[in-house]
């Protein structure tokens, strides 16, 4: 039977290892992009979005009787998509880091 008071402390070092990670994840930072580079998404380790960089050329074809709003649009979803697949790695790769290679449930899979 395990001793509840060696419980308590690995429930705890999990605890600390789980703000670690998060601290870690609030500081990295990814950068997705689409269009050429036309529009740019930055997000941190956490998926929360940044910064939205949009290139002057791609409002260019704004202007117009027929502004391609849509395209704009397209080129916004994929930078952050692109974005968020980069946090991802960078997610698994702090929790391999951090765990050594151990396989925690509840570790490296968004964090919260």
């Amino acid at each position: 039977m395990m001793n509840p008071l060696k419980m308590a402390e690995m429930l705890s070092q999990a605890n600390q290892l789980k703000e670690e990670m998060n601290h870690k994840l609030e500081q990295t930072v990814v950068e997705g992009s689409s269009g050429g580079g036309a529009v740019t998404a930055t997000l941190n380790g956490k998926k929360q979005l940044l910064k939205i960089r949009i290139d002057p050329s791609a409002v260019v074809s704004l202007s117009g009787a027929q502004p391609d709003v849509e395209m704009l649009e397209d080129l916004v979803v994929a930078a952050v998509n692109e974005a968020g697949r980069r946090a991802d790695d960078a997610i698994q790769a702090n929790a391999k880091n951090l765990l050594g290679g151990l396989n925690i449930p509840g570790f490296g899979s968004g964090l919260e």
